[in-house]
């Protein structure tokens, strides 16, 4: 072996050579137009939900047909502006956030194939394994950042919109407001693990093509599939097995005590989607015939 094939080994299995591709792939996928949209449409949910329930309760009436319907929340949101935190994760988990997650993972692998750049990268080289690392770390990235900016767009215009104070959780116990920010950054670390699983996949999805949209589009079809399968009553047998099936059990984090057995179950879900789903990714990308 050559001294340039030593310096190159030695480069490409340095932890931070490695953190540096992780760098280079955040700084790509944070600064494309398409992910500040997606994010900034995340951002407005918030606001527009913010705003219709304080034109609706301006009168003083209640929200909704006053009887608690409606989406997780939302009856509280006048008492207690934290609580758009939690409605807006509600209104957000089922669609918008995966959406935007399996756009970003969908185009991770089948993005740079459609534009070129794949096989210059492995050139580089970055390895397979270690450039697939750096791409699905990316997207559980941005799981996390596209939560976070939901529960703080929602927390901003929550207190700007309505009173801040104690929290009455589920169980109708008092914590302070301070336990309930606790509670809500609990809630957001949950809801952006809850979508671990869809970014597996969507990065699975995006190594079996070589088109972007493509790639993005079946993952969002599987998506919508699959929350329909969940809503079918015929099917209850294997609900517990989808992986959106638990997502909303991060209303349990708002009981006192915690009661955490669904919150697990889901967890433990997405963790064997992200394993099952990125081992696939793996024995397909490392075998696959890189042309672009």
């Amino acid at each position: 072996m050559s001294q340039a094939d030593t310096l190159v080994r030695e480069r490409t299995s340095s932890p931070l050579w490695t953190l540096g591709l992780f760098r280079s792939e955040l700084t790509i996928t944070f600064r494309r137009w398409r992910t500040l949209a997606l994010l900034g449409v995340l951002a407005a949910v918030p606001v527009l939900i913010g705003i219709a329930i304080r034109v609706e309760t301006s009168g003083g009436g209640p929200v909704g047909d006053g009887r608690g319907g409606g989406p997780a929340f939302i009856t509280q949101i006048t008492n207690n502006g934290l609580f758009l935190v939690f409605a807006a994760l509600a209104a957000t988990l089922p669609v918008f956030l995966p959406m935007a997650v399996g756009v970003v993972a969908g185009d991770a692998i089948a993005g740079e194939a459609n534009s070129g750049t794949l096989r210059y990268l492995l050139v580089a080289p970055a390895g397979r394994s270690r450039l697939l690392l750096a791409k699905y770390a990316t997207a559980c990235a941005f799981c996390l950042v596209a939560t976070l900016v939901v529960a703080v767009s929602a927390l901003a215009v929550g207190s700007l919109l309505f009173p801040l104070g104690d929290v009455t959780t589920i169980s109708g116990t008092r914590i302070s407001f301070g336990d309930g920010l606790l509670r809500a950054a609990l809630v957001a670390a949950v809801v952006a693990a809850s979508l671990s699983g869809i970014a597996a996949l969507g990065l699975f999805i995006s190594t079996l093509t070589g088109s972007g949209i493509a790639a993005m589009a079946t993952t969002v079809g599987l998506l919508i599939t699959v929350q329909i399968l969940d809503t079918i009553p015929q099917l209850h047998g294997i609900h517990p097995y989808l992986f959106p099936h638990y997502w909303l059990s991060f209303a349990d984090l708002m009981r006192e005590p915690v009661y955490w057995d669904e919150v697990l179950k889901n967890l433990g879900l997405q963790g064997v989607y992200a394993a099952v789903f990125g081992s696939a990714a793996w024995a397909r990308f490392t075998a696959k015939d890189i042309t672009a």
